[in-house]
């Protein structure tokens, strides 16, 4: 699925998988974020973190009537506060995806799949 926006120009087609890479690297960007994780870790066999190449596997897009809602699956640092890395990545996931895309996020659900100790 695509989400569409007409403009007077004609018609835009964004594809879920341009959404999830521009979800993804807002995920990513955020302190205390380690990295994406899939979200069928037991079906996709993948127990690492995903590279950008690879973030659409982290990532649920749902389209409703008014936008769109994002699951977002990530790994946090040990010690760092889970609730604030979540709150960060909810706000530059909804901001980039206005900014960059033009789509306003209805909901930006963080799932904190593991805690990674970092060197």
């Amino acid at each position: 699925m695509a989400v569409k926006i007409k403009t007077k120009h004609g018609l835009i087609d964004i594809n879920n998988n341009v959404i999830a890479t521009v979800v993804g690297g807002a995920a990513t960007d955020n302190f205390g974020v380690v990295g994406m994780a899939s979200k069928n870790q037991i079906r996709d066999n993948v127990n690492d973190i995903l590279k950008k190449d690879n973030y659409a596997r982290g990532v649920v897009v749902r389209q409703n009537d008014n936008g769109i809602s994002v699951d977002v699956n990530i790994i946090v640092s040990f010690g760092t506060k889970i609730s604030e890395v979540c709150k960060n990545v909810q706000s530059k996931v909804k901001y980039n995806l206005e900014t960059m895309l033009g789509i306003s996020a209805n909901a930006v659900n963080v799932i904190v799949q593991g805690v990674r100790v970092l060197d």
